[in-house]
C-alpha cells in the first residue's frame, strides 16, 4: 500500500464528506468560469468585447444564463418515455463527476489538525475508474436521444455515440502506454514516477500529442462538434430538452472537459508537482503542503485554454475527415507507439542492455517506417476524365446547359389619357400593362379584312 492510500484509510467521516463536498463543487465552480472565460477570450480572439454587461467584465453572465435556463418551461414531447427521458441527463453528468475522485490534486496536507492527501479515493486500478466514468455517459447520450420519440435526436445519438466510443479508443491507448511506462495503474504513482523521471508529455511525446486530439473529440467539442449534422437545423440528442434538463446536458460537456483535462494533468504533465526550475528551489519545498494545489490548477487552467484556442483557430470537420482521423490516424498510431515503448520497456530491464541499443532499435524501427511510406505511397489526386458521375446512380444534369435568353418585352409608356375608364383606380404598372397589350393588338391588326369594306364596315 503506498503512503496515500495509507493515509485515505484513517480519514475521518467529517473529512471524507468536506473533500467530497469540494470534488463536486470544484467542476461546477469551473465550469461556471470556463463558460465565461471561454466567451471572453474568443471574443477579444475575434476582436470584440464578449458578455460585458452582467456584473464586471460580465462575470456574472454565466450565472444570469443558468437563472434563465432553470426558469424556462419544462417540455415534454408526447411520445418520450417518461423515466428514460428523465434519467438519461443525470446518466451523463454524475459519472463525469465522479471521475475527480480519483484524481489526485495534492500531496500530504494537515486538514483540522488531520493528516491527509487532497484525494477523495486511492484506487489500484483509478485510470480504469476514468475510463469506466467516461463510457457509462456515452449511455446517457444514446438514452437521451432515443427516449426522446423523435428521429432527428436519435440520429444525433448515433453520431455523438460513435465519435464518443471511435475517440475514447485512442484515448486508451495513448493511457495504456503511459501506464505500461509507468509501471502502476495508481494515479498517485503515475505522478510520483514523473516527479523521478520526468513528464510523461516530454518523454512520451506522440501518446501525449494522440491523448491532446482524442480528448476534444471526445467532449464533443470544436472543431469536432459533430452531435448536429450540418444539413439539420436542430442540435443533435439534446434537442427535445429544455430548462433544468438541458442544463444538464451542457454541464456535463463542461465537467468532461474539466476531467479529461485533469486526466492530462496527472498523466502527462507531472499532475501536481512543480515545474522543473521551481521543483529545485529549497529542496522540493513548493512540491509540499498547499503549494501543489496551484501547480495543479495552473495546468488544469493550460488545458482547459487549449479547448478555446482550437475552437476559436480551426474549422469544423466533416464528419468523414473526423471519423477518418480516429480510425486510421489515431488509433494506429496509439496502437504503434504503444509496441514501441513496450519494446523500450523490456530492453531497459533486460541485463546487458545499454541506452545505445535502445536509440540503435528506435532508428532501426523508424527505417521501416519511412522505408513503408515510401513503398506504399498515397494515391495521387483523380485526373480530370470528364463530367461527373453521380455515385448515387441518379442522372446528372448537363454541365453545358444552357437557358435560353427571355426575349425582352416592348415597354409602352401609358399616359392618363389611354387609360381606359374600367381601371381608372388601378395601380399605373397595371395600367401601362394593359394599355401595352392592347396597342400590340391594335397594331397587328390588318389594315382591312375580306368581309370590310373600305370604309371599314362589314
Amino acid at each position: 500500500m503506498n503512503p496515500a492510500a495509507e493515509l485515505l484509510v484513517d480519514d475521518p467521516i467529517w473529512l471524507i464528506l468536506i473533500k467530497v463536498v469540494v470534488i463536486f463543487a470544484i467542476p461546477i465552480v469551473i465550469t461556471i468560469l470556463m463558460i465565461w472565460a471561454e466567451r471572453r477570450i474568443i471574443g477579444r480572439m475575434q476582436q470584440r468585447p464578449g458578455p460585458n454587461r452582467a456584473g464586471p467584465f460580465g462575470i456574472l453572465q454565466s450565472l444570469a444564463d443558468a437563472l434563465k435556463l432553470a426558469f424556462k418551461e419544462d417540455i415534454r414531447p408526447s411520445m418520450a418515455d417518461k423515466w428514460v427521458y428523465f434519467l438519461a441527463p443525470i446518466l451523463a453528468a454524475i459519472p463525469a463527476l465522479l471521475a475527480m475522485a480519483v484524481i489526485p490534486l495534492g500531496g500530504e496536507v494537515t486538514i483540522f489538525g488531520e493528516r491527509t492527501v487532497l484525494q477523495v479515493a486511492e484506487v489500484p486500478a483509478g485510470v480504469l475508474v476514468v475510463l469506466a466514468c467516461a463510457s457509462i455517459g456515452v449511455y446517457g447520450i444514446l438514452l437521451a436521444g432515443w427516449s426522446s420519440g423523435s428521429p432527428y435526436p436519435l440520429l444525433g445519438a448515433l453520431r455523438s455515440a460513435a465519435q464518443v466510443i471511435s475517440y475514447e479508443i485512442a484515448m486508451g491507448l495513448a493511457i495504456v502506454s503511459v501506464v505500461f511506462y509507468a509501471g502502476s495503474l495508481s494515479t498517485s504513482q503515475i505522478v510520483e514516477a514523473q516527479m523521478q523521471q520526468g513528464w510523461f508529455a516530454l518523454l512520451l511525446a506522440p501518446a501525449f500529442l494522440i491523448y491532446l486530439v482524442s480528448m476534444i473529440g471526445e467532449t464533443n467539442r470544436a472543431p469536432f462538434d459533430l452531435p448536429e449534422a450540418e444539413s439539420e437545423l436542430v442540435g443533435g440528442f439534446h434537442t427535445e430538452y429544455s430548462s433544468l434538463k438541458f442544463a444538464m446536458f451542457f454541464l456535463a460537456e463542461y465537467v468532461n472537459m474539466v476531467t479529461v483535462s485533469a486526466l492530462a494533468t496527472t498523466m502527462f504533465l507531472g499532475g501536481w508537482a512543480a515545474p522543473w526550475p521551481l521543483s529545485q528551489i529549497g529542496d522540493g519545498v513548493l512540491n509540499t503542503g498547499w503549494w501543489p494545489l496551484l501547480w495543479f490548477a495552473l495546468k488544469l487552467g493550460a488545458c482547459l485554454f487549449l479547448f478555446i484556442w482550437v475552437r476559436a483557430a480551426l474549422p469544423r470537420f466533416r464528419y468523414d475527415q473526423f471519423m477518418h482521423l480516429g480510425w486510421k490516424v489515431l488509433v494506429p498510431a496509439a496502437l504503434g507507439f504503444f509496441v514501441v515503448v513496450a519494446v523500450i520497456r523490456v530492453l531497459r530491464e533486460s541485463e546487458g542492455v545499454s541506452p545505445t541499443h535502445i536509440m540503435i532499435v528506435l532508428a532501426v524501427l523508424l527505417v521501416i517506417v519511412v522505408a513503408i511510406s515510401f513503398l506504399f505511397p498515397d494515391r495521387a489526386a483523380p485526373q480530370d476524365e470528364g463530367p461527373p458521375v453521380s455515385g448515387s446512380g441518379y442522372p446528372l444534369p448537363p454541365l453545358d446547359l444552357k437557358v435560353p435568353d427571355v426575349p425582352v418585352r416592348r415597354s409602352v409608356s401609358a399616359t392618363s389619357e389611354q387609360k381606359p375608364a374600367g381601371i381608372a383606380g388601378g395601380t399605373r404598372r397595371g395600367a401601362t400593362r394593359s394599355v401595352g397589350k392592347a396597342d400590340d393588338s391594335a397594331s397587328s391588326a390588318p389594315a382591312s379584312s375580306p368581309k370590310e369594306g373600305g370604309d371599314g364596315t362589314v
